[in-house]
């Protein structure tokens, strides 16, 4: 048994709560109106509360999920998940914020997947892997995402510069299909839907943990994601994928 975690655990939540102002939860116990639903990545390196500084309960509804992947297969179909069509449905939430991240070992899965046929062992992993398939390959067609990098695609080197740019596209690319599929749905048809892309290995920029806004309701144009931030955070505006 790994007690240290446990202990870990319980300090942890400790500082939780001595840091909750009082009365934070008396206009939530009730129920809640969360301002946004957030599909990130399982990942431990990306916080998803972190990211936009939520200390608040009742702002950000979470869901974590391999790959940020915004659907579930329910009897054979493609559809939006469960964790995504809640809050939009039920909650009043009208605001969907897909955020991938940089480094992506779900989507580096789906890529060894389609370069060699092979799979993670685990049933569970596998799924969610082959559900990300699809658009990896359409990615690999894309001459946004391979650019120049052709000749590192099939190479399978991490430590390939190429290797690795193409990676990093086919992460902002993943994000462009995962808000396709949820505008596409009849669950967010009256949401905004806004893709981000979590940078933690300076691709976008030189700041350590900075999102970067990629996609707004389909608007995939740098200029116009600007004019939509505004001046004082068009340094939140980037894309790999220029063609």
């Amino acid at each position: 048994m790994h007690r240290g975690i446990l202990v870990d655990l319980l300090d942890r939540n400790d500082d939780h709560v001595a840091a909750l102002p009082s009365g934070s939860f008396d206009r939530q116990r009730d129920g809640q109106r969360p301002g946004v639903v957030s599909v990130c990545c399982s990942d431990s390196r990306v916080s998803q509360e972190g990211m936009f500084a939520v200390d608040e309960p009742g702002f950000l509804f979470t869901s974590g999920a391999i790959g940020n992947s915004v659907s579930a297969l329910v009897g054979g179909e493609r559809v939006l998940d469960g964790s995504v069509a809640y809050p939009l449905r039920h909650t009043h939430t009208e605001v969907l914020v897909v955020v991938g991240h940089t480094g992506c070992g779900a989507v580096d899965a789906a890529l060894t997947a389609a370069r060699t046929g092979e799979f993670p062992p685990e049933p569970g992993v596998r799924a969610d892997v082959e559900a990300l398939l699809p658009i990896v390959e359409a990615g690999l067609n894309d001459p946004a995402v391979v650019g120049d990098a052709v000749d590192g695609v099939d190479n399978g080197d991490p430590d390939n510069d190429a290797d690795t740019s193409v990676r990093d596209r086919l992460v902002e690319y993943n994000v462009h299909e995962q808000v396709a599929f949820a505008r596409e749905s009849e669950e967010a048809a009256d949401a905004t839907v806004y893709g981000f892309v979590y940078d933690l290995h300076g691709v976008y920029g030189d700041r350590d943990g900075a999102v970067y806004l990629v996609n707004a309701d389909g608007e995939r144009d740098p200029a116009a994601l600007r004019d939509l931030v505004g001046e004082a955070h068009a340094d939140h505006v980037a894309t790999l994928l220029e063609r």
